[in-house]
């Protein structure tokens, strides 16, 4: 290569250099805020949110790379929820995933403007996080944990596995207004099939105890658990008193039967995580949450365990065992 060849081939090199290097420092790390509901050592909430990294990182997205993200947990404490919001915020995010409803109302209340995904919220346009479900308008919007006909299913299922049932106790949190709604598709099936239901409020593991133990005391009953993020932090409690006293369980999350529970029907929540982080890649790539419209769920499961029926002295007909997606032996 000759001398003036070399030269002008350094010299371009000198200036590509710092051209590229000052690109990369100018590309943004983008930053993602997580508010869950439960605990950080929860096996429920780890699997959601696993879900949700790997569909984030499918779509290009490197925690640590060009995204940091962000958790809190407020552990089912209704006093945690707006301390950890505030704290996120505090953080300055592009866009907060919200686990669940008290984790929406406690963002909401601390800003209008940061962008809000929520990944399992039972009733958005009746909570007021969004003016509709096509259009959400604000700034926030997300995915649906389930349609509320879907709550008739449960009692279905009771008197399918327990033909001799009468009674159903519906346990619900006082806290949570969807609840009263589940409790209302339950309460509208009831007549046809011929069982009294009644609502249990807890909000405790000691209500929890007590309302159970009282309901146990007559004959030919069952228990259905409404969707609640208190429910889910006392399932294995809930599960347990179930058993001790044979009450033949519903419940809507798979993982209550994996704890030991009897039957679950409910939505793949770990799917709503997956399709929750595709919003936040739009939302970080210039979407508005506004125009991202509220979707409900694509993908239900239900899930038998064997092997607590076996303990209630249960059999589990053919015809159910054949809908499952899961059973457990």
């Amino acid at each position: 290569m000759k001398r003036r060849q070399f030269i002008t081939l350094l010299g371009t090199t000198v200036i590509a250099w710092p051209l590229g290097t000052r690109a990369q420092q100018a590309e943004r790390v983008r930053r993602i805020g997580v508010l869950m509901n439960l605990a950080a050592d929860d096996a429920t909430a780890q699997a959601r949110l696993a879900a949700f990294l790997l569909e984030l990182q499918q779509l290009g997205w490197s925690d640590g790379g060009n995204v940091r993200i962000d958790y809190r947990w407020a552990e089912g404490d209704a006093g945690l929820f707006q301390r950890q919001a505030e704290e996120l915020l505090a953080l300055a995010p592009d866009v907060i995933l919200a686990s669940a409803a008290p984790s929406v109302q406690a963002l909401q209340r601390a800003t209008r403007s940061v962008p809000i995904v929520f990944a399992n919220v039972n009733d958005p346009v009746a909570s007021g996080f969004v003016q509709s479900l096509a259009r959400p308008g604000g700034n926030t919007t997300g995915f649906m944990q389930f349609e509320f006909g879907l709550s008739g299913k449960w009692l279905e299922l009771l008197k399918q596995v327990t033909p001799d049932v009468t009674r159903a106790a519906v346990l619900r949190d006082p806290d949570v207004g969807t609840g009263t709604t589940q409790f209302a598709v339950i309460q509208a099936m009831a007549p046809l099939l011929r069982v009294e239901v009644n609502p249990v409020n807890v909000r405790d593991p000691s209500e929890i105890r007590r309302a159970i133990e009282a309901f146990t005391r007559s004959p030919n009953g069952g228990l259905i658990v409404t969707a609640s993020a208190m429910a889910l932090r006392h399932r294995d409690l809930i599960v347990r008193i179930a058993a001790q006293h044979k009450l033949p369980a519903i419940y809507w999350d798979r993982f209550f039967v994996t704890a030991g529970g009897l039957i679950s029907y409910g939505n793949d929540q770990n799917d709503n995580y997956r399709r929750a982080a595709a919003y936040v890649d739009r939302i970080l790539k210039g979407e508005k949450p506004a125009d991202l419209p509220v979707q409900a769920p694509t993908k239900y499961e239900l899930v038998i365990n064997l092997k607590t029926a076996k303990a209630l002295g249960l059999t589990v007909p053919d015809t159910l065992l054949a809908r499952a997606d899961e059973v457990i032996e």
